[in-house]
């Protein structure tokens, strides 16, 4: 760590301890007086990839013609209707650009051996648009879109990608259908044949992010201390606020504190899932939430550090499985009955609308963390700006299992690359992976093939349109 005066701190400076290494965030110490500078993030755009399971209730012929997802308006200034599960994102409309109707045929039966088995495949389809081979042993699929944007992005941060899921990951073996796990858990595909495997519980991810210990055994040791990761930095800390500006002392300090709030919040989660008391859900590990929202709003916590040290550029969010999913009741939503037994709504009004206040609450969560990308800025611009995030399901209208129509949200500026305040409605049959292909463009990829895609799909209206 360069901490000589007159000398500009490097961007990739960490802090250093015993077993314990904090990345730091963009401060102005970080841009040489006087010389040009171009911070190593600066011109690369940051990914997060967010898949939710069992479609929308705007996925049905009967909650289309109620705008239950897609606006009534297509093109700029949409108007969010009191019914649309994207409410709780009014707020945020300048930066959500809407993709309706888009298919992921990948994921549909492509024999009668495959007929039943869509929650088995739909996972691995999101990111890949690739139909995955119904085996149990030697998987095979496709790179997906995250790991195509690593492979440009990300080898020069602490970690190329980050896996998160709220879901268990650990079904080894075989599933439903003859198909392997790998296919109902994994959204991240290094290769066709190398699925990544996410990490669910949020201190796994502090560890990942901090790189707190070498191994297992010292990470434990040292939380058996109840001491925290900063105070194993502490004089590193001390030694770098002598050399920075008050601006720069400052937002350290405010740093410094979300780590250590988030430490407390993970050490309570624990303590109270090892106190004995009856849980909700007591095969899930300590360190789980009992609540799903407290375990998302601590995932998007961890994703934003990881993004603003730059520890990461590229980040999946697996939120939902046709797993524990499928059993979950979120009274917060409205309704006390189960995601999975709403999803399969038989085509009734009240029943698809009873189901559109779980999409409209799972959807809600995003605002958690709109907000703080947003008020987190990185010299002249926030972190929603810079970055470009991918919400949706590859399924459309669950009751049939189908997948045309499937929910699509592409949140953030992108740096540029997303206008926001946009509605675009696809031309019946356009496969999901068109939106794909424009996206990457717009990212600075040179792709023109993705998965099943037949082309482009802009995402920019033309001025005046």
């Amino acid at each position: 760590m360069n901490l000589i005066t007159g000398k500009h701190l490097a961007r990739r400076t960490f802090l250093k301890g015993a077993g314990a290494s904090v990345a730091l965030p963009f401060l102005d110490a970080m841009v040489p007086a006087g010389r040009g500078f171009r911070d190593p993030a600066e011109g690369f755009t940051r990914m997060i990839a967010v898949q939710d399971c069992f479609g929308n209730a705007g996925g049905n012929l009967w909650g289309e013609t109620q705008n239950l997802f897609a606006p009534k308006k297509i093109g700029r200034d949409f108007e969010i209707g009191p019914n649309s599960s994207l409410q709780q994102l009014a707020e945020y409309r300048d930066y959500l650009t809407v993709v309706s109707n888009t298919d992921c045929r990948m994921a549909e039966p492509f024999s009668s051996s495959e007929v039943g088995g869509d929650h088995d495949r739909s996972v691995s389809v999101f990111l890949t648009q690739s139909h995955p081979k119904q085996t149990q042993i030697d998987v095979s699929l496709a790179q997906s879109l995250d790991q195509v944007h690593a492979d440009r992005v990300g080898q020069d941060s602490v970690l190329p990608s980050l896996e998160m899921s709220t879901e268990r990951v650990d079904a080894g073996g075989g599933c439903s259908y003859n198909y392997n796990c790998a296919y109902k858990t994994s959204l991240s595909w290094k290769s066709p044949s190398e699925p990544l495997p996410a990490l669910r519980e949020p201190r796994a991810v502090f560890d990942q992010i901090f790189g707190t210990g070498d191994n297992n055994a010292d990470r434990a040791a040292r939380r058996r201390t109840s001491r925290s990761l900063l105070d194993f930095v502490t004089q590193s800390v001390a030694e770098l606020k002598k050399t920075l500006a008050p601006v720069d002392r400052a937002a350290l300090d405010q740093y410094t504190t979300q780590i250590r709030e988030l430490e407390r919040r993970i050490e309570l989660v624990e303590k109270r899932n090892s106190s004995g008391e009856e849980r909700s859900n007591p095969e899930a590990p300590n360190g789980i939430p009992e609540r799903w929202e407290e375990h998302m709003e601590l995932m998007f916590d961890l994703q934003l550090l990881a993004l603003q040290a730059d520890v990461t550029r590229v980040i999946t969010f697996t939120i939902g499985i046709d797993g524990e999913s499928s059993n979950l009741v979120m009274p917060d939503s409205g309704t006390n009955k189960a995601f999975h037994a709403l999803s399969h709504h038989g085509n009734q009004p009240a029943a698809i609308m009873e189901f559109n206040l779980i999409n409209t609450h799972r959807i809600g969560r995003m605002a958690y963390m709109l907000e703080k990308l947003k008020n987190t800025m990185e010299a002249d611009r926030s972190l929603l700006d810079k970055t470009a995030i991918i919400w949706g399901s590859p399924m459309g209208d669950p009751n049939l299992h189908q997948h045309r129509r499937c929910p699509l949200i592409l949140m953030g500026k992108a740096n540029g690359a997303l206008e926001g305040n946009t509605h675009l409605r696809a031309p019946e049959g356009t496969p999901m992976a068109n939106v794909f292909v424009s996206l990457m463009q717009g990212l600075g990829h040179d792709m023109q093939r993705f998965g099943d895609s037949t082309g482009e799909f802009p995402l920019r209206l033309p001025k005046g349109a």
